[in-house]
């Protein structure tokens, strides 16, 4: 509950003025409001929202009201983004704000700074540290939920008997599976040590194995009324069933730790009831058309049979006939045979005849052959013997020659060789020194000769 506030009886005062003198309506509006704000300050209020309304600038403009009475209210867009939920028509709130007046109309209000929902002080507390530690121990986690089966064979339904959330969830089940036998497991849902009695029919309900899915549910409510499905032990009992778990608790804004737990959520319970049971309007219409389409397929194979039939009777035959028809082919590939074999060996015959005739036109011709031999080797022997009287000749020649030039003939002319000690010919007087010796080659011996002097001379043979 708000606490109490000391409200300051200080107005502030209108400028001095005639007692006459009329005071414009924006003038008085304006101390109006300056006293209210001063006198008012913060403080949460309490109450249900109406009129809600969001402008295109973003603010938010409703009317908080009770069984009393009601205010106009004003949320600016600066304040209302920190807001973790959008409100609803009839929804229960705590807003923090300040009492003014808005000139314009003269109308009061409140400035609103702050919003939680009604109640969510502890509560909603509590609720967050419990959903971050179930979190933590991985009892929200995606693998661990397990699929809802499509074609349960019986639904169990954990609620009170007087909810009405029971008489939805049973009306859909009988409109949509009414041939799926429901069991209901009866428990306070609301209300002290309601948690534990749910958890406690969880826990049976789980080891009775009686049912292929269990539907966990109640009408809507305040966080207050719906605070037996954020306890943890029914957390850990939704955790720990051997049966899949669907939650539909409250509305569809309505959640809970239960929600966050089960394999699936649902938004109500009437939704809760309509994912776990087969649409038996639906499921009879698949079977007709499955029954028509096997009835059509039926008959378009019989037809086909049918067809298949008559083909074989036109090709089924008397074996007599089958018999002949076989003789008449045997003689006709034996005929083949027969033209094939003769075409054979003719073609054979005619391939022999020319190859010998082609044998023939190249066999060599061996007296021509001997007489071309005796020629040639003739021809040949007179030809050798040509040449070799030719180079006999060009040998003597060059002989006669080369006599000529030989240098024994040149020292019987009456010639000498002069060599110096080292055995090079001396060709120029220069080359001779008196006291030296050279060596005299004539025609008919060597000598040494000592020189005496050299006097060289002009002139030569």
């Amino acid at each position: 509950m708000p606490e109490p506030q000391n409200f300051s009886r200080e107005a502030p005062s209108l400028p001095a003025r005639n007692a006459r003198e009329a005071i414009p309506v924006g003038e008085l509006n304006h101390a109006i409001a300056t006293m209210l704000e001063r006198g008012f300050p913060l403080t949460w209020v309490r109450g249900e929202i109406s009129n809600f309304t969001r402008a295109a600038s973003g603010h938010w403009y409703f009317s908080l009201k009770d069984a009393r009475a009601q205010i106009r209210c004003v949320m600016f867009r600066g304040r209302n983004q920190h807001v973790d939920f959008t409100p609803r028509e009839g929804e229960a709130v705590e807003v923090r704000a300040v009492v003014t007046l808005y000139e314009a109309r003269g109308d009061l209000q409140l400035g609103v700074e702050a919003m939680r929902r009604a109640g969510l002080g502890n509560l909603y507390e509590a609720f967050l540290r419990l959903k971050e530690k179930l979190a933590q121990a991985g009892l929200f986690a995606p693998e661990r939920k397990r699929p809802v089966p499509s074609h349960p064979r019986s639904i169990g339904i954990v609620t009170s008997l007087q909810a009405a959330a029971l008489r939805d969830v049973l009306t859909t089940l009988r409109r949509r599976a009414p041939h799926v036998p429901v069991t209901v497991y009866p428990v306070p849902v609301q209300g002290a040590g309601a948690a534990q009695k749910i958890a406690d029919m969880l826990d049976q309900a789980s080891a009775r194995r009686e049912c292929d899915v269990i539907i966990l549910c109640r009408g809507g409510g305040s966080i207050e009324d719906l605070w037996s499905f954020n306890e943890e032990v029914v957390a850990h009992a939704i955790a720990r069933s051997a049966v899949p778990v669907v939650s539909g608790v409250g509305h569809e804004t309505d959640f809970t730790i239960a929600d966050f737990v089960a394999d699936v959520r649902a938004p109500t319970p009437t939704g809760a009831a309509e994912l776990v049971s087969p649409d038996r309007g639906h499921l009879l219409a698949l079977t007709r058309r499955a029954g028509d389409a096997l009835a059509q397929s039926m008959r378009r194979e019989l037809d086909r049979r049918a067809q298949h039939l008559d083909w074989l009777a036109r090709r089924l035959r008397s074996p007599q006939a089958q018999l002949q028809e076989r003789r008449a082919r045997v003689d006709n590939l034996a005929r083949h045979l027969r033209s094939a074999l003769r075409e054979t060996v003719v073609a054979q015959r005619h391939r022999q005849q020319l190859l010998a005739m082609r044998w023939t036109a190249c066999r060599p011709d061996m007296a021509a052959a001997r007489a071309d031999v005796t020629r040639l080797s003739q021809r040949m022997q007179a030809a050798a013997a040509r040449m070799q009287e030719r180079q006999a000749q060009r040998l003597a020649s060059v002989a006669g020659a080369l006599e000529l030039l030989a240098p024994q003939r040149t020292l019987e002319r009456g010639y000498a060789v002069l060599l110096d000690q080292r055995g090079r010919a001396l060709r120029s007087p220069a080359e001779l020194r008196p006291g030296g010796v050279v060596e005299a080659h004539l025609a008919e011996g060597v000598a040494d000769i000592a020189i005496a002097g050299v006097q060289a001379k002009l002139g030569g043979i």
